[in-house]
């Protein structure tokens, strides 16, 4: 079993910076797809930014040239660098490892933007 453990979330000022981690662990397959999702309340989860295992990444419009999805394939662990956020960008944000037999999501982690 794979799993999958997030961590940097936080509070930060709007145009702030913050990192977030998710390290995958256990039965790690050669090709899987992880991303961020996340949830803002009362809203449905959504695609933030997705990257394979050949490093070609995925990202929302919303994000697009804020955000930058990355790899560590050493590590098994995923990076999202959040720049310039906006509040918009208040959610618990939710990593996921994906392959043709397995979709794992994470706990979660709360950013918050606000002044």
């Amino acid at each position: 079993q794979v799993q999958v453990v997030e961590s940097g979330g936080g509070s930060v000022q709007p145009g702030g910076s913050l990192r977030l981690s998710c390290a995958a662990s256990g039965n790690i397959f050669r090709n899987y797809v992880m991303g961020w999702y996340r949830q803002a309340l009362g809203q449905q989860r959504e695609l933030v930014a997705t990257i394979n295992s050949g490093g070609i990444t995925n990202y929302v419009d919303s994000v697009e040239g804020r955000f930058t999805i990355s790899r560590d394939n050493a590590k098994n662990t995923v990076y999202l660098q959040m720049n310039s956020l906006k509040p918009e960008d208040t959610a618990v944000y939710y990593c996921n490892y994906r392959t043709f037999v397995q979709n794992v999501w994470g706990q979660g982690t709360q950013v918050t933007v606000s002044s």
